[in-house]
């Protein structure tokens, strides 16, 4: 490695493949080798050195650094479950095989026989007996003290990132053990886990813009979807009880430290249920999957201890706009004073806006940020929810809610609507806000209202953000540390 220090980019790309090139000539081409019958990996002999001293073991992965000169050297094998030091010398190689060895480039992977000892100065490692070249790195991997820092560089080359920075890997471990956990909390509650269609002809069960692609045998645009709310609830129409999804969504928006344009949700529907019940779910699967995932309900996020121990606090969207914004929407009944107050308040809203409009609005732009501990907001105006059902008490607003934790939304849940007359007059809305402009309206699905003409059970239904979870249970900022390969322009 410090003899690449010392070289141009350009120079070490010629030496790299200068190197296959000569062992491609002497028949030793590395690409051609298929396989390598590793017995164990690092850690393993790490966590079991006291059985595993003197044994021979087989360790493939790759070389991380050299050093030493002369008939001994010593270097890091790096594999999936960490790295171990290999200790090589000529007397156990043999003068030909060690020559070898000291060509071999930091980056390279290779697979290493030997047995497992500890140095004099107490790291376990493998004393090398034999050492396989099996694919040649012709990219040096960025410098070890300096790394790959650079975060656009680290989203665009995640290969390159997952190598050089381990504390990644381990996200994405935990991202996978996170969504583990939350088919398991699923699956023993007798949810069944379903697919449903991601091309469609309508764009539905949220307000959002889509994607559109063009279909070339049926000759017609489709849209990816935005939720998979409308097919799921057709499967409760269908007799299924519970059903869960867990998969990808796609929202042609924005970009920032918390949007990407594909994520990933879970959405769940239950029969017989209210969103009450799906408040008791959410709190409960969200501590239990931080429970079994962390070992903890009490986390550490960005330097507070966020407490996801059930008995979350829960407020009417009115109630906490009064409380933390000190506007008293109870009070306002007519849309010219709820604009008033909105402004009054420094929150800019247009001359047509709605009373249950502009209280979303203020309750998104000055509530939200503040609620850091896991809080319930519920009973959410009617313009903001066209497939919740009413308050039997006030229809202006909808027995739905949203969980916010640390400043953000992380799940959204309504006692579905399953009135079919109901439904068809606020998809009649969504399409005037549509042809006015919205691009982000519902269009008119008859398939779904026909549906619900066959008879939906009263019906819980709930989304969580899966990505937005696993950011808050890995003390993630942005949304693009937990995607393996966000969404990037090209450069």
């Amino acid at each position: 490695m410090a003899e690449e220090n010392e070289l141009n980019l350009s120079e070490i790309l010629q030496i790299r493949r200068d190197k296959l090139a000569d062992l491609q000539r002497e028949g030793a081409d590395p690409f051609g080798i298929t396989t390598f019958a590793a017995s164990h990996h690092a850690q393993d002999i790490i966590d079991n050195f006291d059985a595993m001293e003197g044994k021979t073991v087989q360790m493939a992965g790759r070389l991380m650094s050299k050093r030493g000169m002369g008939k001994a050297s010593f270097a890091d094998l790096a594999d999936q479950s960490g790295k171990l030091q290999l200790y090589i010398k000529v007397d156990e190689l043999g003068e030909d095989a060690y020559e070898a060895s000291r060509k071999l480039d930091v980056g390279d992977i290779v697979g290493v026989s030997g047995e497992v000892f500890r140095t004099h100065r107490g790291e376990i490692s493998i004393k090398t007996r034999a050492i396989t070249l099996l694919a040649k790195s012709l990219q040096p991997l960025p410098e070890k003290y300096h790394g790959l820092k650079d975060t656009d560089l680290r989203y665009r080359r995640r290969y390159v990132d997952l190598i050089v920075n381990p504390e990644v890997k381990e996200v994405f471990v935990k991202r996978s053990k996170i969504i583990r956990e939350v088919r398991r909390f699923l699956d023993d509650l007798g949810f069944l886990e379903v697919d449903t269609p991601i091309l469609n002809t309508i764009p539905g069960g949220a307000i959002a813009r889509p994607f559109i692609t063009h279909h070339n045998t049926l000759g017609i645009d489709m849209y990816m979807r935005i939720a998979t709310e409308l097919h799921l609830k057709r499967l409760i129409v269908g007799g299924f009880e519970r059903v869960y999804e867990m998969g990808r969504i796609f929202r042609n928006e924005g970009m920032s430290y918390k949007h990407n344009p594909e994520f990933t949700t879970v959405e769940l529907y239950q029969a017989y249920v209210d969103y009450n019940d799906m408040m008791d779910l959410t709190e409960k699967l969200v501590s239990t999957v931080a429970k079994n995932v962390c070992g903890t309900t009490k986390i550490d996020y960005q330097g507070k201890t966020i407490d996801l121990t059930p008995g979350w606090k829960r407020m009417t969207m009115i109630d906490a706009v009064r409380e933390l914004a000190g506007i008293d929407f109870g009070n306002i009944s007519a849309d010219s004073d709820a604009i008033a107050a909105a402004r009054k308040a420094g929150v800019t809203v247009t001359e047509d806006a709605s009373r249950g409009s502009v209280l979303n609005e203020v309750f998104e732009e000055k509530v939200e940020p503040q609620l850091e501990q896991p809080t319930f907001i519920m009973d959410y105006p009617i313009e903001a929810s066209p497939l919740a059902k009413k308050k039997s008490d006030d229809p202006r607003l909808t027995e739905r809610f949203e969980l916010f934790i640390s400043g953000r939304e992380i799940a959204n849940a309504f006692s579905e609507l399953n009135d079919p007359i109901d439904q068809r007059e606020r998809f009649e809305e969504q399409v005037k806000k549509r042809e006015k402009g919205d691009k982000e309206a519902n269009m008119m699905d008859d398939d779904f209202i026909l549906a619900l003409e066959y008879g939906m059970p009263p019906t819980g239904g709930l989304g969580i953000g899966i990505d937005r979870l696993i950011m808050l249970l890995t003390d993630c900022t942005t949304v693009k540390d937990v995607l393996l390969f966000p969404t990037m322009k090209p450069v």
